[in-house]
């Protein structure tokens, strides 16, 4: 004998119904087979709405048509022209109808009523799916569960009278003929015989039932996915099945949300060491998941990660409780009293407080209920009222094997915590099967996906950008992103995805990644620009590992980056405003990124893709003490000296380097010596000074003309105006064989930028087009400094540090 259920959705159509048969009709051929059906999917959740609007005095039939269509349809594809079919199936609608018509006019709807009521599901479902089946040929028949299962008079989640209920079950099926039994599940009926259900999902507990009472090999479970996943599919997309399980994992697994599976199925089962089988009605060639009574062998402790949404969290505490026996025993008997099943519990050991976690659905019932029975203690101020929160639920991590592995909590928490989720209530049992916390319901995706990746997939990480500013620096980074993507999985086991984008004018914002090759016109298509609104939008996004990424040089954006931290979201930039700002701001945004665990990184400040500040703060983490730097820090600055030869334009050199992309798009800034003096005011900084920019002796080439022009075209006319003075500046230079660079220093405490004369056999003379250089005489480096040379302008080195500083940030 074998024992098959199919769930809603595998009886939710006709072709799923035909698939349905399919998979019996094979089975049969070698065994004798048990089909457990539930009702057609959304079938119950109709008939309980009809139920609530006729004890409401409100129409039905809509609801109640919609229903009887569904179902003479079926029939009329599986069964045509049978018209007993047709008869027997409209007979229990118009009975159903005729129930409702009571509830109706008695305006209500009791216990026993609903279960009444609810049966007619599995009741439909089990008589069209078996003429269905004789219908194709095959030798099947339809027997009534409430003639089998025998409960008590507990209505809507009915406790099993297995002794009754195993000798009916064995005496019918040694007297059954047909090769197949076709059952409806989630029904059973009293010893007085009156209609009871099993609990919503109670198909699956009769499957188990059934197969226990005749000692059958493995119940089958069908149902839309193939076997208990690692986590909600919906909610992690990398969730994947578990191949094997035993029934203390299956049993937390579904107690804490996986629906594929009721809970107390596994009961009756597990008795007589009977495995169960998670199938895929569409996919049955898949394995599924096995669930038995061996702890499966893995290197993972974990097998699985689970929720339940919609929680409260009960919290009584007050200095009267410490210490006062029998404070628990009366929580607990006024919740069992009003019908309240507890979730989750914890108390502190100070005995100060108690938390429990119960559906949101009853929160407000135990309220009343707690306060009521406390309420002498809570008028001595003994006790405090009842505090009651809503909006929570409950994740949990499961696995028998977490007993015998260290951290696996540390590793929940951290990994929680680093992605900003906080945890409002903890439980661990002493068997560490379990490890339960609840957090607030908005966080539930972001938490399972963190959790997943930490404990199931080898360690990959997912980035999830959201970048403003895409002009040149911008458009580069998302080539490299799109380039490098699968590099990156393969190489470093990291999946990066783009889920937000900015520029001045539009926004655009996708939780499942914006196509790069097509970014472009998908921004245009945005909604307006709105720092507020994209903060707020990232933050809706709530996604783990979520880095903001600015590629402007816009102090409103760079403000900005306070309300990221706090969220936990890591900030990478290439604009310097935020590290050259007030010291105190520079240093808020350091103890930020600290208090939160979000990486704040910037080494394209200082060199783009050269690695100074990385290289800088190793010297100082490994003991060493920075005495004097020495750079040449602007790539712009050094490309326009290394083009600008006496009787040349200083104009034109000017304005070729703007239009390479070398400059600011306001050249001024490099030129005026303000963007050097914020590179070397920021690696004084990562040295360990306190100072600002006002602190540093910033010596301007540029002409008083020059510093006071208007805007960018009226500057270009300046320097064509005091041509004069720049001629001057480099015919000296040339008539001593030196060279001129722009020159940032530390020296002592000490720093300063300007335009130097440098004499042959200068480390810097030699500098080439855009290149950048650093000097750092340490105590370990004090006469041969260690150097750092290379390109320190341009769209795709710049972007190139941003992209190095972005897979940093998965280190952390």
């Amino acid at each position: 004998m074998r024992v098959l259920k199919f769930g809603g959705t595998s009886v939710g159509s006709v072709a799923n119904i035909n698939q349905v048969i399919k998979i019996v009709s094979q089975e049969a051929k070698n065994d004798r087979i048990c089909v457990v059906v539930s009702a057609v999917g959304g079938v119950t959740d109709m008939l309980m709405q009809c139920g609530l609007q006729a004890a409401k005095k409100e129409d039905y039939n809509p609801v109640f048509k919609e229903l009887e269509a569904k179902h003479l349809q079926f029939v009329s594809e599986l069964v045509p022209n049978d018209t007993e079919a047709v008869e027997e199936t409209q007979g229990l609608l118009n009975d159903l109808n005729s129930l409702l018509n009571g509830i109706y006019l008695i305006n209500e709807l009791s216990p026993k009523t609903v279960d009444k009521l609810l049966a007619y599901g599995e009741i439909l479902s089990s008589s069209i799916i078996a003429r269905a089946m004789y219908a194709q040929g095959l030798d099947a028949a339809r027997k009534d569960s409430r003639d089998l299962i025998t409960t008590n008079d507990k209505h809507t989640k009915a406790g099993v009278n297995y002794k009754v209920t195993n000798s009916q079950l064995d005496y019918y099926f040694a007297k059954a003929k047909q090769q197949i039994t076709v059952l409806p599940g989630f029904i059973a009926s009293s010893a007085t015989g009156e209609t009871t259900t099993l609990g919503r999902g109670g198909s699956d507990f009769t499957a188990a039932i059934v197969a226990a009472a005749l000692d059958v090999d493995q119940v089958e479970i069908y149902t839309d996915v193939s076997g208990m996943y690692t986590a909600n599919p919906k909610l992690v997309k990398q969730a994947k099945p578990i191949e094997s399980i035993s029934y203390h994992e299956a049993m937390e697994l579904s107690h804490f949300g996986a629906k594929v599976l009721y809970p107390p199925t596994i009961v009756p089962v597990m008795s007589k060491n009977i495995p169960i089988r998670i199938k895929n009605t569409m996919a049955p060639e898949d394995a599924g998941t096995l669930i038995h009574n061996k702890e499966g062998i893995s290197d993972n402790p974990i097998k699985g990660l689970s929720n339940i949404n919609n929680i409260a969290l009960l919290t009584l505490e007050g200095g009267g409780m410490v210490g006062i026996p029998g404070i628990s025993k009366r929580l607990f008997e006024t919740l069992s009293n009003q019908g309240i099943n507890i979730i989750l519990i914890t108390q502190a050991s100070s005995e100060h407080s108690i938390c429990l976690g119960v559906m949101e659905e009853d929160a407000g019932k135990a309220k009343n209920a707690i306060d009521e029975e406390f309420q002498y203690e809570i008028s001595l101020n003994k006790i405090d009222p009842l505090s009651l929160e809503i909006g929570l639920s409950i994740i949990a991590l499961v696995g028998d094997q977490m007993k015998s592995h260290q951290g696996i909590s540390g590793k929940m928490f951290s990994t929680l915590g680093k992605n900003n989720v906080n945890i409002r209530a903890i439980a661990q049992g002493a068997s560490e099967k379990n490890i339960s916390a609840v957090i607030a319901q908005k966080d539930v995706k972001k938490a399972l996906n963190s959790l997943h990746e930490r404990f199931f997939e080898a360690q990959r990480k997912q980035l999830n950008l959201f970048i403003t500013g895409v002009g040149n620096v911008g458009e580069k980074l998302l080539n490299q992103i799109n380039q490098q993507q699968e590099y990156l999985k393969k190489h470093l086991n990291i999946n990066m995805r783009v889920l937000g984008l900015s520029n001045s004018r539009k926004m655009l914002i996708d939780e499942n990644g914006i196509d790069l090759d097509n970014w472009k016109a998908l921004l245009e298509a945005g909604e307006p620009a709105n720092l507020d609104g994209f903060h707020e939008a990232v933050v809706n996004q709530n996604q783990r590992n979520s880095i903001f990424v600015d590629i402007t040089a816009n102090a409103d954006v760079a403000d900005m980056y306070g309300k990221y931290l706090k969220q936990s979201v890591a900030v990478v930039a290439c604009n310097k405003i935020a590290a050259s700002s007030e010291f105190s701001k520079y240093s808020e945004l350091k103890r930020l990124s600290k208090a939160y665990n979000a990486p704040l990184l910037f080494e394209t400040n200082v060199g783009a893709g050269l690695p100074i500040i990385d290289t800088l703060n190793n010297l100082i983490a490994s003991g060493d003490r920075v005495n004097r730097i020495q750079a040449v820090l602007s790539g712009s600055l050094n490309f326009v000296f290394n083009n600008f030869k006496s009787g040349e334009s200083f104009h034109d050199v000017v304005q070729a380097a703007k239009a390479e992309g070398y400059t600011e798009p306001d050249p001024r800034i490099d030129l005026s010596g303000v963007d050097v003096a914020r590179k070397i005011l920021i690696l004084a900084r990562e040295s360990g000074l306190k100072i600002n920019l006002e602190d540093i002796a910033n010596e301007p080439f540029l002409t008083e003309k020059n510093l006071n022009s208007t805007d960018v075209p009226h500057f270009f006319e300046t320097l064509k105006e005091d041509a004069a003075h720049f001629e001057k500046l480099v015919a000296n230079a040339e008539a001593k064989n030196h060279r001129l660079k722009y020159v940032a220093q530390l020296d002592n405490g000490k720093a300063s930028v300007g335009l130097q004369s440098v004499p042959e056999g200068h480390p810097f003379y030699d500098l080439k087009g855009s290149d950048n250089i650093v000097l750092f005489f340490t105590d370990r480096y004090p006469e041969q400094p260690m150097q750092i040379k290379g390109a320190g302008a341009g769209g795709d080195v710049t972007a190139s540090g941003l992209f190095a500083d972005i897979i940093r940030t998965a280190t952390y």
